[in-house]
């Protein structure tokens, strides 16, 4: 049994993706910023139905509260799968943006990439097998009108898998990152009406959070060795 941490585990897609890396017989650390208990009514699903997890609270923008909460996880055993899923929105045209609303999305998406990758590698790297995944958008592909801190920190992403794949390649490490569409959530139907996404979509429907799921599913089996270093879009055929 391989043990996988899901950051932003208690969100709808971080659910569908913790849900599913239980089912394919991993040990699941969902991970909750501030919805601890939502994160913890996750767990007790997954129990239920013959898995196995547990849920952990810690701020991925400070790297010692992650490092000291990363290193005491892996004391048990090592850390093989990281989906890094967290990421906020906090939308404005870049003209009209403050410092707060850019550092803060940085700091969640790209910075906490980092806070949480950088103390599981070398511990990963010894076990010779792992697999990095991070979840972008389609943002960060094409970018998007009032969103140039959301979209820099998602494309920043790439770069640091792409680069990370190439470290790590002769480890038995993979890092790749997905990059999804337009996903049905509570969220984004409130800003995609099904007219909307009818025009923007070639398939004419939104994602589900479970078909984000068995895309991490997949690049997070054996299956997948020698697939690394790429992009990944999820989006029904927008780009």
């Amino acid at each position: 049994m391989k043990h996988a941490l899901v950051t932003g585990g208690s969100g709808e897609i971080g659910q569908a993706i913790c849900r599913r890396l239980a089912d394919d017989g991993h040990h699941v650390i969902v991970h909750a910023n501030q919805n601890l208990e939502k994160a913890q009514s996750l767990v007790v699903k997954i129990i239920n139905e013959g898995g196995s997890a547990q849920a952990i609270q810690f701020d991925l923008t400070d790297f010692d509260a992650t490092s000291k909460q990363v290193t005491e996880l892996m004391q048990r055993q090592a850390i093989q799968i990281l989906v890094h899923n967290a990421g906020i929105h906090q939308d404005a045209p870049l003209a009209g943006m403050s410092k707060e609303q850019w550092n803060r999305v940085i700091d969640v998406s790209l910075n906490g990439f980092f806070n949480i990758t950088q103390p599981m590698m070398l511990p990963m790297m010894k076990t010779r097998w792992g697999r990095v995944l991070a979840i972008s958008s389609i943002a960060g592909i094409t970018g998007n009108r009032g969103q140039a801190n959301y979209a820099a920190a998602k494309a920043g992403l790439t770069g640091a898998c792409k680069s990370l794949s190439i470290e790590l390649a002769s480890r038995g490490i993979t890092a790749n990152v997905i990059a999804p569409g337009i996903i049905k959530t509570a969220m984004s139907e409130d800003s995609f009406p099904p007219e909307k996404i009818r025009q923007m979509v070639p398939m004419q429907r939104a994602g589900e959070a479970r078909e984000v799921a068995s895309l991490v599913s997949f690049l997070a089996s054996d299956e997948a060795a020698y697939i690394s270093g790429q992009v990944i879009s999820i989006n029904g055929g927008m780009v």
